[in-house]
């Protein structure tokens, strides 16, 4: 897809504009807000953009894509790009804004690179821009199909009908259609957009995986207040949720996305197992609800790491729903066990010695730097990369190419 002259100059300054691309998309978001600040109430989230998680996920995204056209150039990677599809689809992302993002997004790069930047080498990555716009363009018409939502149409009216304490940092809060039309089809494992009023009038959204069995008309949410380390902000969304929302209250919700969920659940008869860590545990709560509702005889192996069984969110769900499992079993590491959790193992997450069942679709969901670690040792365990899916929460910051 990518032709053979602009394949040679984006191979030849692809380790200049690779090296910039920091300063690039630093100055991209500064001048695109500057002149578009409507775009900052609801679409993008200033909390990741205040951290540059948003900046270091475009910029990784932009070089993981050139390489895969160099790589492969009479192909079009989407693959690649699904995960970002239904990011960009969960917050309402339309065709003619990637015009605008073209027009920052090029301004920065010959603003950074000078002279660098002839006519022929930026027509040439402006064909691949065009590749990667058009291939997201075209995946998120057919999400937006799939929803049966108009693009960017996204948003609906959800009432709490309830809301629980989890952990001290943790509320989980139980949603139905406030219009009292049935909800969207949602699949175990994926997400939903929260849309959210602050107190300066913007609007700020964050994603929330869906923590129950998503079949009939309630959809549950589980959220962790989001405190700031190492000068980053304390996340708004959570604490606006934790403060200030209850039973009774409406909340703005999108329809559901994401691609990493429980694929035919109804019919599989292979192994899964859910590996988390922390708050990576809501959407393996999901999953492990939905084979619990369908009676599923599909042998499940259960592998979560916490500080503690206190900070354990939907502990003791979790065991419930492995008790009613028939092939069902469940490890747990704390690296603070307590003596009221006999059997449990101390420390951080050690597959040594765990029997991983053969053939096993295995989910991956929690801090990049655990879920990096264990992916190494699954892989090292045997378990093949194409079995591993894996879950992050906000921008990705782990390039596909090593995710794979």
């Amino acid at each position: 897809m990518l032709s053979a002259e602009s394949a040679a100059l984006v191979r030849a300054t692809l380790p200049a504009v690779a090296g910039a691309l920091d300063e690039i998309t630093t100055r991209f978001y500064g001048a695109m807000f500057r002149d578009r600040p409507e775009l900052l109430d609801g679409m993008f989230n200033r909390g990741n953009q205040a951290s540059g998680a948003q900046r270091r996920a475009l910029a990784g995204s932009i070089a993981a894509f050139a390489t895969a056209l160099l790589d492969a150039p009479d192909t079009r990677p989407d693959t690649l790009l699904a995960r970002i599809a239904h990011k960009h689809a969960a917050v309402g992302v339309t065709d003619d804004q990637y015009t605008i993002v073209h027009k920052y997004l090029f301004g920065a790069i010959a603003e950074v690179l000078g002279d660098a930047v002839t006519p022929e080498v930026a027509a040439a990555w402006d064909e691949v821009y065009w590749l990667m716009a058009g291939a997201l363009i075209a995946q998120e018409a057919r999400l937006y199909q799939d929803a049966d939502v108009q693009p960017g149409r996204i948003w609906r009216q959800w009432t709490v009908v309830e809301r629980r304490t989890e952990t001290a940092d943790v509320v989980s809060f139980l949603l139905r259609p406030a219009d009292g039309a049935p909800a969207p089809r949602a699949r175990a494992g994926q997400y939903m957009s929260v849309r959210v009023r602050m107190a300066d009038g913007v609007h700020q959204l964050r994603q929330y995986s869906l923590s129950s069995d998503p079949g009939g008309d309630l959809r549950r949410i589980t959220v962790k207040r989001v405190e700031g380390t190492a000068g980053e902000p304390d996340g708004e969304v959570s604490g606006l949720l934790h403060e200030q929302v209850r039973a009774g209250d409406q909340l703005t919700l999108s329809a559901p996305f994401g691609d990493i969920f429980l694929d035919d659940p109804a019919d599989a008869t292979d192994p899964v197992v859910l590996v988390s860590a922390g708050i990576g545990c809501t959407p393996m709560t999901g999953i492990l609800a939905q084979l619990t509702a369908l009676g599923s005889t599909r042998p499940v192996l259960v592998l979560h790491a916490d500080r503690s069984p206190a900070d354990h969110a939907l502990l003791t769900e979790t065991r419930e729903l492995v008790g009613q499992l028939p092939d069902a079993r469940a490890v747990f590491w704390y690296e603070q066990p307590g003596p009221e959790e006999p059997g449990v193992r101390t420390g951080l997450m050690d597959l040594d010695g765990i029997e991983l069942p053969d053939d096993a679709t295995v989910f991956l969901c929690g801090p990049l730097p655990f879920m990096r670690a264990v992916r190494g040792q699954l892989l090292h365990a045997g378990v093949p990369a194409r079995r591993i899916r894996y879950e992050v929460f906000g921008p990705d910051l782990w390039l596909p190419g090593t995710a794979a």
